[in-house]
């Protein structure tokens, strides 16, 4: 057997064997075919999901409308896909423009992440913060089985190849998306180099889908606990005094306790400026809302009263002239215009006004919430400077605290926007029915004067009939006056006792005239030194109120031997806003005298009715005089009414007047 030389050739290596640089060739080679298939399914896939959502909102959405069902939520259902469907497309158009640049593709789609980025968490969080309770219309829909049914023959007339039986598998595609995009960004990442130029431009952008992910379950969370907070329950006494226990006590104790030390300035107060002013805003604006609620439907309420009054179903005596033409008028206004009017008053102001005000309601409870989780969480703080630790419980009170904080930061600005633009509208189209309402009365009344006598003459000359209509109704007034005072019979005679003459002069005497009043109404005495009076008894006024300051208990002189209280609302002089009609009746030598007093507050104002003398009316004096001078001049009543009847009469006058 020959022995092997050292010179000779080593052996020939398998097929199969390769060497290093052709090992890294072919790795490289696997790794941009694996990028490029990661990049043509990220392309692809959003491809077809906008074709989906296109099909929820062009096809499945407008036919579940067609069908007009009262009792389908197509808002909750569906929230704000038109928005998903609107940043969708053009988040496609610049997928597929970056196919055309393949040397660029992976820096351009790493960029239009980045670009997308805020578009995308802002409606994604809200779709995602919906979804549970659109799956809950779903699973009350499934109850019905009418809207089961309709629900279903929607699917199989609009989308029958995908062959979907559940609304539920369309709604659910967003919620997977934007779920799917750190993993989609994450396999092209797995196969870029680290040493490629847009290796650092896909991190960025996988790393912002994570944090939009976050950003939204997040957000979830605050919904769900704004959601647990705001949901108004309506609970009976029984109920409540349920959830009383020692620890809801302790609690609410608590926070009272630490109020109070916020407001004597003993603990100091967390401030948020930031929020205040927001709060600020809020409140201002759900009192206007609250009041201009309060206003129209009173408004609604006197309109209502206004229509039952219906002047045009009165019998008239004129049967022509500019009477019937009101007449029609009132009936146009009261039977078409106006009722139309209310109707749409309520419809376009009241109802929007009562639905601004029940959208309110939540925010106002979520604010309360945030005050009594700042007092935990203060307390929460206090307990942990202390201690150095906080329980469990004590961490969840934290974590609601700032969840609904960041909520109300976040969302109240754009609560707030849109309410005032809510009620803005409400306003306008208040002042457009007001207007309308206008324009018909003008437009009826027009139609009513064109056909008066007096609608073609010069201005001039209407005002001249005018003036001369009124100096002729004028003259028939002051005739009426003049005849009727001559007409009107003498008044009947109801002497006085002699001693109730001697009582009131008794009463002159020692308090003067001016002191004298007269009582309306007759007073039982309820208490110790009280007075009781008859209607028509004079007493003299000696103060204006009692020992303890109340005006309405007057001390009176009635002529006897006591001075006692009597009540304010017992003599001719009333008080403040009470109008009082009186018929006096001091008299003497078979005389009566009629006085007809209104008075207001502490002035009294005389009218046209005056003495009384065998038939004869004597005026009293025009205008108002001061309550001193109100009471009746005894001394020169007695003496003009002790004059003989045939002697001339004299005016009897009050202080300052003759």
């Amino acid at each position: 057997m020959a022995s092997t030389s050292p010179d000779e050739l080593p052996a020939k290596e398998p097929p199969g064997a390769e060497c290093p640089i052709y090992k890294e060739m072919t790795c490289l080679d696997k790794m941009e075919l694996n990028r490029k298939l990661a990049v043509e399914e990220l392309i692809t896939t959003e491809a077809s999901y906008v074709h989906t959502i296109e099909l929820c909102v062009s096809d499945i959405r407008i036919h579940l409308r067609h069908k007009q069902l009262p009792d389908v939520d197509l808002e909750g259902l569906f929230s704000n896909i038109d928005d998903i469907l609107h940043v969708s497309k053009h988040f496609l158009m610049g997928l597929e423009a970056t196919m055309h640049r393949e040397s660029e593709q992976l820096l351009l789609i790493g960029a239009l992440f980045q670009e997308f980025k805020e578009e995308m968490e802002s409606i994604y969080k809200v779709y995602c913060a919906s979804y549970e309770q659109a799956l809950l219309l779903l699973e009350s829909y499934k109850k019905d089985p009418r809207l089961q049914q309709e629900i279903v023959e929607t699917l199989n007339t609009t989308v029958p190849h995908t062959g979907a039986s559940d609304l539920s598998f369309f709604l659910v595609m967003p919620v997977q998306r934007v779920t799917k995009y750190p993993l989609l960004l994450q396999k092209i990442l797995e196969n870029t180099s680290a040493s490629d130029k847009a290796y650092f431009a896909l991190q960025s952008a996988a790393s912002a889908m994570l944090e939009i992910n976050t950003n939204i379950n997040e957000y979830k969370r605050r919904k769900e606990v704004a959601v647990k907070y705001t949901k108004g329950e309506q609970l009976t006494l029984r109920e409540l005094l349920g959830r009383l226990n020692k620890h809801s006590i302790a609690k609410k104790t608590t926070r009272l306790s630490r109020l109070f030390m916020h407001e004597a300035g003993i603990v100091p107060k967390i401030e948020d400026k930031e929020f205040d002013q927001l709060e600020e805003k809020f409140q201002a604006l759900a009192s206007c809302v609250t009041e201009l609620k309060e206003n129209v439907a009173s408004y609604l309420s006197n309109l209502q009263v206004f229509l039952l009054s219906k002047p045009h179903e009165r019998e008239l005596e004129l049967e022509e002239g500019a009477a019937q033409h009101y007449r029609r008028l009132a009936e146009t206004l009261h039977r078409t215009i106006f009722p139309e009017f209310v109707r749409r008053l309520g419809q376009l102001v009241y109802q929007p006004l009562c639905s601004l005000s029940e959208t309110l309601k939540g925010p106002q409870r979520l604010i309360r919430k945030r005050l009594d989780k700042l007092l935990d969480y203060e307390e929460i703080e206090e307990k942990k400077s202390e201690t150095g630790n906080v329980t469990y419980d004590e961490e969840a009170i934290v974590n609601t605290y700032f969840a609904i904080n960041t909520l109300l930061l976040s969302e109240l600005p754009t609560f707030n926007q849109v309410a005032m633009k809510w009620l803005g509208q409400i306003l306008c189209s208040f002042v457009a029915l007001q207007r309308d309402l206008a324009k018909l009365v003008l437009q009826e009344a027009e139609i009513e004067l064109a056909q008066l006598p007096h609608s073609y003459m010069p201005l001039p000359t209407f005002w001249k009939m005018v003036k001369d209509t009124l100096s002729q109704s004028g003259a028939q007034l002051n005739s009426f006056c003049q005849h009727f005072e001559k007409v009107m019979p003498s008044p009947v005679v109801q002497p006085l006792s002699p001693a109730e003459e001697r009582r009131v002069l008794s009463l002159v005497s020692k308090h003067g005239p001016d002191k004298l009043y007269q009582v309306t109404s007759n007073i039982s005495g309820s208490r110790d030194l009280d007075l009781t009076l008859q209607r028509g008894q004079t007493v003299a006024l000696l103060q204006g109120m009692d020992t303890k300051g109340n005006s309405n208990r007057w001390l009176v002189d009635a002529g006897g031997t006591h001075k006692d209280y009597g009540h304010l609302k017992g003599l001719s002089c009333c008080h403040e806003k009470q109008v009082t009609e009186a018929t006096s009746w001091l008299g003497n030598s078979n005389r009566i005298t009629w006085s007809k007093v209104k008075s207001p507050g502490w002035r009294c104002w005389p009218q046209m009715l005056g003495w009384r003398r065998d038939g004869i009316l004597t005026p009293y004096p025009k205008g108002p005089v001061h309550r001193s001078s109100s009471p009746l001049r005894l001394s020169r009543w007695l003496q003009v009414m002790r004059s003989p009847p045939g002697a001339p009469m004299r005016s009897v006058c009050r202080q300052g007047s003759q």
